[in-house]
């Protein structure tokens, strides 16, 4: 059996170049965005989407004057003058329990024998279920044929012993491919050396279950140097279909309160009448 596949992205390692981005476009011949300005500092592909499979998030933060600029008391990816930049080449997480794979109705989405999640793209009917399905707004519908598309984890490339090709472009190895349980042991050494170094902020984010039991931990994990929030990651993400069992339990409980209620009614009723 293949061992699972992943990514591993140090965002201390980032420096924006975007490589990864291009990479991606380049090889799986996604159309091109437009070049807008969002206004949001050098981001111009804003988010992740049909045609954006790789996004690198730039976050510019003003710092208490206690840490200036000093690099070494966790400034982030690049700081001076009492401001640092954090930036994150964000990316589908091809989750170990994948809301979008729960509720397709055709099965498109399939996981593969690398354990990464893959949209078929000849069975996907367009239905949206899996866009409002991923936590992390990943998965979303080409406005031209209205199907879902995402990150493949280049599955072709791996099909071929191939490195997916915005970590084999990435020039800081910020992006790490691998089978997934190395990464994690290369993560938490990642983690310690950065917490040893006085880079308080440093944390890993969705790297097992236990870190984030929503999902059931990512295949495509981070370490981040700040909450999740200031990267736009839910702190909490967990699928839809976890709170299944939870929903339709307090739909019972409400049906039944609703019945008895009736009831209680219709017995006043008739004994107000037989008075």
């Amino acid at each position: 059996m293949t061992a699972a596949k992943g990514f591993f992205t140090d965002t201390s390692l980032c420096i924006g170049c975007k490589a990864c981005e291009v990479a991606c476009k380049q090889w799986n011949q996604l159309p091109a965005d437009g070049l807008h300005f969002t206004g949001n500092s050098y981001d111009n592909t804003g988010h992740l989407g049909a045609s954006t499979w790789r996004h690198v998030a730039f976050v510019e933060q003003t710092l208490p004057e206690a840490l200036g600029s000093i690099e070494p008391q966790g400034a982030g990816n690049g700081s001076s003058f009492g401001m640092r930049w954090l930036m994150e080449s964000d990316v589908c997480k091809h989750c170990q329990r994948a809301g979008c794979l729960e509720a397709c109705p055709t099965g498109a989405i399939v996981r593969t024998e690398f354990d990464s999640v893959y949209v078929q793209p000849d069975v996907c009917n367009g239905c949206g279920y899996c866009v409002v399905a991923c936590p992390f707004g990943v998965i979303d519908r080409r406005d031209d044929d209205g199907r879902a598309w995402k990150c493949t984890l280049c599955y072709d490339r791996l099909s071929d012993g191939m490195t997916p090709a915005c970590a084999k472009h990435c020039p800081t190895e910020s992006i790490q491919f691998g089978d997934v349980e190395e990464l994690r042991i290369r993560a938490e050494r990642r983690l310690e050396e950065l917490q040893a170094r006085g880079v308080r902020g440093a944390q890993l984010y969705g790297q097992d279950a236990r870190n984030q039991p929503g999902t059931g931990g990512l295949n495509a994990f981070f370490l981040l140097l700040d909450r999740p929030e200031v990267y736009n990651l839910p702190p909490d993400p967990v699928v839809p279909t976890a709170k299944g069992r939870e929903s339709w339990t307090f739909a019972g409980l409400a049906a039944a309160g609703m019945f008895f209620t009736a009831m209680a009614g219709a017995l006043l009723a008739r004994n107000r009448s037989v008075r």
